[in-house]
């Protein structure tokens, strides 16, 4: 199994293609569509480099992964789509719960279903999902959002926002239907519970101290060292740390423009008539 990694420095994200050398079967994790604000500039830039390389290397895309339904990028699961017709969009079954929120949030109306049947594939929890000779086991890590799972592909595990470098810690949890306490249960009882030896990429990497980029550690590592979460850290401990924590973060800057295109497995809204597409940004007054 080989391990080949794209990283967008704009939104911090570590996209991931999986795939086995000898039979080219291969998944895709977390995409990223290139996305400006200020413009609403939408590219495929972060995303061509992926499919350039799954091209060049004739690998056999089967699915297009998302670790939840992210809240700091755009996913570029859609251009994937396109180019790989065969491959599915797979997420995790409880994405209907983050999408029930946030059709409230966005207003947006009968026709969205809030049932995740956007998605060409919904995974159960602890499911072992088939792509060609590659296994992949689906691994509940809730508390960053409820949808959260972490992929174990042979001897390695993409945890997505649950868990990163020993050297940051691990997601934040004050999103809607979020849980610290979760968290604490996703990465001390599942993810801690994997062989010590297991590979971990993670889903982001912030750098901390200006450090070069670091997207690959271990089980045994992050039990031993992470700052935020190890092996012998009580739930008492980390609940409060993290809620804490949470309360001092501001939100991130993509939060709207990403949630209503993720929810929605990636595609944009409708052309209207003009021929472009309009994101929703609801406005709250505050005195």
């Amino acid at each position: 199994m080989k391990v080949k990694h794209f990283y967008d420095p704009d939104t911090y994200t570590l996209t991931y293609i999986v795939f086995d050398e000898m039979t080219l079967d291969g998944v895709l994790i977390d995409s990223v569509l290139d996305f400006d604000p200020a413009s609403g500039k939408v590219q495929a830039r972060s995303i061509q480099e992926a499919i350039l390389y799954l091209k060049t290397h004739k690998i056999k895309l089967h699915y297009i992964l998302e670790t939840h339904a992210h809240a700091d990028h755009l996913s570029g699961s859609q251009i994937l789509k396109k180019e790989f017709p065969e491959a599915k969009i797979a997420i995790s079954k409880n994405i209907a719960s983050v999408q029930d929120v946030f059709k409230g949030v966005f207003n947006l109306g009968d026709d969205f279903l809030p049932d995740g049947s956007q998605f060409d594939e919904l995974l159960e929890d602890n499911q072992i999902v088939k792509a060609g000779q590659l296994e992949i086991s689906v691994i509940p890590t809730p508390g960053h959002t409820p949808a959260c799972v972490s992929f174990h592909i042979g001897d390695a595990v993409f945890t997505g926002d649950a868990l990163f470098m020993p050297d940051y810690g691990t997601g934040r949890c004050d999103f809607p239907r979020g849980s610290a306490k979760d968290l604490y249960h996703s990465v001390h009882d599942r993810l801690y519970k994997l062989n010590d030896s297991t590979r971990v990429f993670v889903g982001h990497d912030y750098q901390p101290n200006d450090r070069e980029l670091k997207f690959e550690t271990t089980i045994g590592e992050s039990k031993r060292n992470n700052i935020q979460l190890k092996e012998n850290t009580t739930e008492l401990e980390f609940v409060s740390f993290r809620e804490t924590r949470d309360k001092t973060l501001k939100a991130p800057r993509l939060l709207l423009p990403s949630l209503q295109v993720n929810i929605n497995a990636g595609a944009l809204p409708i052309s209207e008539s003009n021929g472009k597409s309009y994101l929703k940004i609801p406005l709250t007054y505050v005195k």
